[in-house]
């Protein structure tokens, strides 16, 4: 097996844990929202944020321009914020909502961006 089959199957990875993580924490912090889901709301955001982190930790390191990498590297903070999210979702109080949002806002951010500098590197 060659070094860019490898690459691809851990881009591949990080892509599909990453896109579960996201979905999850939507669904998790949709659920309160619309007081439904309980205790388990908790959890799915937990795990979702965990499988968020690992899939930006899983992703591959290439060589790109600076900002790119700028970019990538943002979105393992935007992880991170939403790991904290969790945990403030276990605490009494509602300061996971700003911990998410800034997370969605970074997401988003960091979504519109990666895509135009991959674009104007070629």
């Amino acid at each position: 097996m060659t070094t860019t089959d490898n690459r691809t199957k851990r881009t591949t990875a990080a892509n599909i844990l990453s896109s579960i993580g996201l979905l999850a924490i939507m669904v998790a912090a949709a659920l309160p929202l619309l007081k439904m889901g309980g205790e388990a709301n908790k959890y799915i955001y937990s795990a979702g944020a965990l499988l968020l982190l690992i899939g930006k930790f899983i992703m591959p390191v290439v060589k790109e321009p600076l900002r790119l990498r700028r970019l990538m590297r943002m979105e393992i903070w935007t992880a991170i914020i939403f790991v904290v999210g969790a945990v403030f979702m276990f605490l009494p109080g509602k300061d996971w909502i700003a911990f998410t949002l800034a997370g969605g806002v970074l997401t988003l951010y960091t979504s519109i961006m990666i895509p135009r500098q991959k674009v104007t590197k070629d």
